[in-house]
């Protein structure tokens, strides 16, 4: 059977630049760190922290009219970016309740927003006030589960959990879905919500989020020769993929996409891999790369060795294509990264423009990338996303006009 071109019909993301199509497609291009330094539990100790969040008032009509006030948070991240999702492409999650959709969503973390509640809970007050119900709210599956529930009738779910990589696999498996003729629509990508004292706690512990909140707002510096190490963040993005006989017109073709592992003692390494992959199942070369949405969440090792990476795969062509990381701008939202780099990759092959790496300022020898702390404004018909999870995981998006 042949399979079919896939194209993204629809975007919901819920991020700290901005919540929905227009709003993110205005904040991804201004050169704004939205990091600050978190407060959230400050009485906990632990030192300083700093974070890039979702506004919760812009959040609190999307949680009304979801219902979801009382799920974890990332479930009404997602619930809310698949509610935006549907309506951009002029559906409504109900109304696909006979489509038989297929709901993909992934996550790095569980909800540790409830485990921390009843962790409090039980070191001040005892083992009876632990709560069974969170062994089911708090699990990856129950996101899906969530939206699925909103549409109603046939759904089949799916949840995906491969560290930072979460939500792009979720979109690479839901494409792959829709290619094979499994579906006729998909909902998909993916969501976090990790800003808890655990684990941000442990992540500042293990060096991956900065131990000092000064100058917030410039600590994240992808690419830069003066970076440390990335910063935690929050948010969602929500896709509708269908078969490109759809009606609905479309943002982008999902033309490939892989994954790979590192090789023991070869951090990223597996990156090469999963962009070779990702290209052979487009059935592109490197040389019809116009543009990379990279990785680059700012971290000293990872970004010089993503930038290892390109070169390898792009070699002397490398410093002509024009690469971006939104990580100066949103942070890094652990499992949602990608699915948002995907939103940005997509609007930006639509608009012709490529959003600035913010913080970008010193070039690193070791980094010889197109960079640019600017919004540019640069027709492309192809561009390759990438990301990469702390446990060894990689995957590659290949998108084209």
């Amino acid at each position: 059977m042949k399979r079919r071109r896939v194209k993204i019909t629809g975007i919901g993301p819920v991020t700290p630049a901005g919540i929905g199509r227009e709003a993110f497609a205005t904040g991804i291009l201004e050169p704004v760190s939205r990091v600050r330094e978190y407060r959230g539990f400050a009485r906990q100790g632990g030192g300083k922290f700093v974070a890039a969040e979702v506004e919760d008032a812009l959040l609190a009509p999307l949680i009304e009219e979801t219902g979801s006030s009382r799920q974890p948070r990332h479930t009404q991240f997602a619930l809310a970016g698949a509610t935006l999702a549907v309506r951009d492409c002029g559906l409504t999650l109900a109304g696909l309740r006979d489509a038989s959709p297929i709901v993909t969503v992934g996550a790095s973390l569980m909800d540790f927003g409830v485990m921390n509640r009843i962790m409090e809970a039980m070191v001040r007050k005892g083992q009876a006030f632990g709560l069974p119900s969170a062994v089911f709210s708090s699990s990856v599956s129950s996101i899906s589960g969530a939206i699925a529930e909103a549409i109603g009738g046939a759904t089949r779910t799916l949840a995906l959990q491969s560290a930072c990589c979460s939500g792009l696999d979720a979109i690479g498996q839901a494409a792959n879905c829709i290619a094979s003729g499994e579906a006729e629509i998909a909902i998909c990508g993916g969501t976090e919500a990790p800003l808890h004292f655990h684990p941000m706690l442990e992540l500042k512990l293990a060096g991956l989020t900065p131990d000092s909140a000064e100058m917030s707002a410039r600590i994240c510096r992808p690419f830069d020769l003066w970076r440390t190490t990335g910063v935690i963040s929050e948010g969602a993005a929500i896709l509708v993929l269908e078969p490109e006989e759809s009606p609905r017109p479309g943002y982008a073709f999902v033309e490939g996409y892989a994954y790979a592992t590192d090789p023991a003692e070869k951090p990223v390494d597996g990156l090469r891999e999963a962009i070779r992959l990702a290209l052979a199942n487009a059935g592109v070369r490197p040389v019809e790369v116009d543009c990379i949405s990279a990785w680059g969440p700012g971290h000293k090792l990872v970004d010089r060795a993503e930038a290892q990476v390109l070169r390898k795969i792009f070699g002397t062509r490398l410093p002509e294509i024009p690469v971006s990381s939104i990580k100066g701008a949103i942070g890094n939202p652990l499992g949602a990264g990608g699915a948002i780099q995907v939103v940005s990759a997509a609007l930006g092959l639509r608009d012709g423009l490529i959003p600035p790496t913010v913080n970008w300022q010193y070039p690193d020898p070791d980094c010889p990338l197109n960079l640019s702390a600017s919004a540019r404004a640069v027709a492309h018909r192809r561009t390759l996303v990438n990301s990469h999870g702390l446990s060894g995981t990689n995957a590659c998006l290949v998108l084209s006009k």
